[in-house]
């Protein structure tokens, strides 16, 4: 599902789907954008098409090279209506076709494609009978119906009518859940290698990346185990660990012998661990001024993961550098024996909110994901797996 067709209507929400349109964009996603001719009133063209990449559409008859509405309609995977009014509620309901959005809709419906609506409107026309009549007409033909929430509206009241959340809209295009019934297993955060019992050698990852990814393949559908290092409360199974010998064993139980369909090495795993633990802590005044700590390999994680493997399993891999990103990537594709590799680079994730990253396959084909949200680069992770 790559190409989104958002349809606006005349609604003073109708500036919010500019955000909306940057969200698919930043994931990737072909988005062109029609609207009613009201509909300019709240939002320029100018600024949907930069926004978009592509043209506007808003003419009933534009000559182009395909009949419009139908040229739309093969293009689409799927159509949204945001913020859908109920002037064009009521049209849409009843086969009215006097725009191009309305004569979109009518000939999308036989298309048998996903439609999400999402209305906007004054509480009291949300609650009007004929407008309910409509939503009820309109869900029975398969559409997805995102009711208004209550908040602060245009008129001054504060009641139901106001356009349901973006991140709602934007999650809707998953119901599918194209991982539905996958087992995931996600690796989350910096390992702990213990010195002494208070002491220990970690970094500075943040586990950011691991939960936005585990988020996301929650929400498509995955059934989820997080190998975290830290304590955290979500909706799916997690389990603690701490330094790496730890994590390999819970990732050995997990992904080879649960037989899970993908393990995703996010956690940012100590290359080192410390030769002789000290039971007891150390003291300064037995160590004097200069105190040498001897550090041996640890066992490599996704290195042994993708050696257990069986040929169906598929292991993705990051790849963290301060300098040569790509080259070093493409060595550890090699090395490690996984599918995928996401290369990264330490001053802009460790600990951020955002990322850029090149995803990198066994065939040393990159595709490179500018700067976005942790999330949205999931997102796209994710795609992988099910495309």
């Amino acid at each position: 599902m790559k190409n989104i067709l958002i349809g606006i209507t005349s609604s003073i929400s109708a500036y919010k789907i500019c955000e909306l349109v940057r969200m698919f964009k930043k994931s990737h996603y072909n988005v062109k954008v029609v609207m009613t001719p009201d509909a300019k009133n709240f939002v320029t063209p100018l600024t949907l098409e930069t926004l978009s990449c592509n043209p506007l559409y808003c003419e009933q008859f534009n000559p182009r090279n395909k009949t419009e509405h139908i040229g739309l309609c093969d293009w689409a995977d799927i159509f949204i209506i945001a913020p859908l009014s109920a002037n064009t509620l009521s049209k849409i309901a009843n086969g009215i076709c006097d725009n191009l959005l309305t004569s979109i809709f009518c000939a999308y419906l036989g298309y048998k494609k996903p439609t999400i609506l999402a209305p906007a409107m004054n509480t009291g026309m949300w609650e009007n009978p004929f407008v309910q009549e409509n939503i009820k007409k309109i869900e029975n033909f398969g559409c997805k119906i995102l009711e208004p929430e209550i908040g602060f509206l245009a008129c001054g009241t504060t009641d139901k009518g106001r356009l349901c959340s973006l991140d709602k809209i934007y999650n809707s295009i998953h119901k599918n859940k194209p991982l539905n019934g996958k087992k995931i297993v996600i690796t989350a955060g910096g390992t702990k290698e213990p010195i002494d019992p208070v002491r220990f050698i970690s970094n500075s990852s943040s586990g950011k990346m691991g939960i936005a990814l585990a988020d996301c393949a929650f929400e498509s559908g995955a059934d989820v185990t997080l190998i975290s290092t830290f304590e955290i409360q979500k909706p799916y199974n997690i389990i603690v660990t701490s330094n790496t010998e730890k994590m390999l064993e819970e990732t050995r139980k997990a992904f080879i012998q649960d037989n899970a369909n993908f393990l995703i090495m996010a956690a940012a795993v100590s290359d080192f661990k410390v030769k002789n633990y000290s039971k007891s802590k150390i003291s300064k005044k037995d160590t004097g001024e200069l105190y040498t700590l001897e550090l041996v390999q640890n066992p490599d994680i996704l290195k042994i993961m993708c050696e257990e493997k069986s040929q169906n399993q598929i292991a993705v891999g990051f790849c963290l550098s301060s300098e040569n990103i790509l080259e070093n990537a493409k060595e550890k594709i090699k090395t490690k024996g996984c599918e995928l590799i996401i290369a990264n680079e330490a001053k802009t994730a460790l600990g951020t909110n955002e990322n850029e990253i090149w995803i990198i396959d066994k065939f040393q084909n990159i595709e490179k994901i500018e700067k976005t949200s942790k999330e949205n680069i999931a997102r796209a992770i994710l795609e992988k797996l099910y495309d």
